[in-house]
């Protein structure tokens, strides 16, 4: 596998490796722990997604008077 090359300015850096020692790794471990933890994260908020579209019409149907957030106009709050 090709080996990546990221640059940080020298206070991310700085507070990278004092992540890493917070943690107890290595650099190279705290990163590497970091792109997988990144990919856990997207595949949880898919099905939690997925999860949430299949229930959305029970919900609706449950909550007539509800309105969704993306359908509330400027400061309009749920009923």
């Amino acid at each position: 596998m090709p080996s990546l090359n990221v640059t940080f300015t020298d206070e991310e850096m700085e507070a990278v490796r004092a992540s890493a020692a917070a943690e107890g790794k290595s650099l190279k471990q705290y990163m590497h722990d970091l792109g997988v933890r990144e990919m856990q994260r997207k595949q949880f908020v898919a099905g939690a997604a997925s999860w949430a579209d299949r229930l959305r019409e029970e919900f609706d149907e449950a909550f007539p008077d509800e309105i969704p957030p993306s359908q509330r106009g400027e400061g309009a709050t749920a009923a």
